[in-house]
């Protein structure tokens, strides 16, 4: 019995150094509980319902800090933990024709790849179908219209993998876990990301960042004219400020002289805060240094959506680091 448990031990250090775990967690690319505001409403299989109070997980399931990436990660992503982001406002200037002209590199194929966190048993063994309770069974059972005990089941199971499949998650093992449940707060906010009107509706364009869910869009009145898309907000320590903000620098190819790492596509709006595009997951427990991290096709879309002066309003609050 020791000598298994120091095998098993040995596997997870193992491992961990091979994947440099950033582990699975509520924060990551919108995996939040239900709505983020008292009296607001959440998405339930793409429809808008009365919020309530989500449950306690059973203590059955496994604690996130024991979640890992549920497929070996290749060189296209590195599961970094921390994202270089400019962390001090940029020296603004005018960007010559000639600079303007030079489009950022695209990201390598697979970099934005949907690899859920399972339990490391989940990971080693490569199961079919997860017979454990993820941290997010309840919400994703709910939004499933499944019966919401909070409890995993062959029948949850059988649900949840058919999703998954259906949206690419890897692996598709039928684990509630925070890729599926982000990927599913992206589905149900695909038709009106704005239906608990949390984000300000006015007669000019506003870019909305909602970080309870880790969502943006751009909406001229009531009309969405850009997403909504997923993206990776500030952590903890440097979260990304909240209220009325306004598009003051955008820069094509800007690279962090802080941190020596390209920031491609950055639309600027708070000091050194931007939109811009990242080469790696968005879906990692910690946060960026406060900036909106977007895939690069996202932010490529969006570069050509907004301009200056075109102003932002974030609200909400990041869940995890």
């Amino acid at each position: 019995m020791i000598s298994r448990r120091i095998a098993r031990r040995s596997l997870a250090v193992v491992l961990t150094a091979m994947i440099a775990l950033p582990i699975g967690t509520a924060g990551s690319a919108g995996a939040t509980g239900a709505t983020g505001a008292a009296g607001g409403v959440e998405t339930v299989g793409g429809a808008q319902t009365a919020g309530a109070p989500r449950p306690v997980a059973p203590a059955s399931g496994p604690a996130e800090g024991e979640l890992v990436p549920g497929v070996p990660p290749g060189p296209y992503q590195p599961w970094q933990i921390d994202t270089p982001d400019q962390g001090l406002a940029p020296i603004v200037y005018r960007p010559s024709a000639a600079e303007d002209a030079v489009e950022p590199r695209d990201a390598a194929e697979g970099t934005y790849d949907l690899v859920e966190y399972v339990p490391l048993g989940d990971a080693v063994g490569k199961v079919a179908c997860s017979k454990r309770t993820g941290p997010y069974q309840w919400e994703v059972e709910r939004w499933l219209r499944l019966k919401a005990d909070g409890r995993q089941s062959a029948a949850d199971c059988r649900a949840v993998r058919a999703f998954q499949l259906r949206e690419g998650i890897k692996p598709s093992s039928g684990f509630a876990g925070p890729v599926t449940w982000a990927r599913m707060q992206l589905r149900g906010a695909r038709k009106n990301p704005n239906a608990a009107g949390r984000c300000p509706v006015r007669s000019y364009q506003v870019a909305c960042v909602d970080l309870d869910r880790q969502l943006t869009w751009v909406q001229r009145g009531r009309k969405v004219v850009f997403g909504p898309v997923p993206v990776r907000s500030g952590r903890n320590a440097h979260p990304t400020r909240l209220g009325w903000h306004r598009i003051y620098w955008k820069h094509k190819n800007h690279w962090s002289t802080l941190y020596n790492s390209p920031m491609p596509y950055a639309q600027f709006f708070d000091k050194g805060i931007a939109f811009h595009a990242v080469y790696g997951s968005l879906y990692t427990s910690v946060g960026s240094w406060g900036c909106v991290n977007l895939q690069f096709g996202d932010a490529r879309a969006l570069w050509n959506v907004l301009r200056n002066g075109d102003r932002v309003y974030v609200w909400g609050h990041r869940s995890g680091k």
